[in-house]
């Protein structure tokens, strides 16, 4: 199989559809979660649809975020001096990874451990960029992932 041949996350997944399904069933659970509804009491009501397109970016689909939303300066500014905890991101992730199974997300394990592992990669970033006086880059791409690689970034 040569490397065309090989789906992206994105198309894996199942496409947009796949990510908005998601991203749906995951910020119901959010919402009346008591550890990390409160960041998120004054969500927009697209903020699902957002959080999808930044995903389906993320996974190797269209550039939609990028190009309709601002791209990474946009998700960055959407976490600065949120002081998100260790805690917090925890619950992020296990509600997300339940709505992963909820939404019917492939669950085989190469497509769950790359998933996985841009999820934490990412939640990671976003908890050490939320802290007070934290100074992350103010550009920088929406990262790619694939299949078990992580993009390096170099400011």
């Amino acid at each position: 199989m040569t490397d065309q041949a090989v789906p992206t996350l994105y198309e894996w997944a199942g496409g947009t559809e796949a990510f908005q399904r998601l991203t749906e069933v995951f910020y119901r659970s959010v919402v009346k979660d008591d550890l990390i509804g409160p960041l998120f009491a004054h969500m927009d009501p697209d903020h699902p649809r957002h959080v999808a397109m930044w995903l389906s970016e993320v996974f190797g689909g269209p550039d939609r975020y990028t190009t309709e939303r601002g791209g990474y300066p946009n998700m960055l500014r959407h976490h600065l001096g949120k002081a998100i905890t260790e805690p917090q991101r925890r619950r992020w992730v296990s509600l997300l990874m339940d709505a992963a199974d909820e939404a019917g997300l492939p669950d085989d394990p190469e497509f769950r451990a790359a998933f996985v592992s841009y999820i934490e990669w990412g939640t990671r970033l976003a908890v050490h960029n939320s802290q007070p006086g934290a100074t992350p880059p103010q550009e920088a791409p929406v990262p790619r992932w694939g299949w078990g690689v992580a993009p390096p970034y170099q400011p």
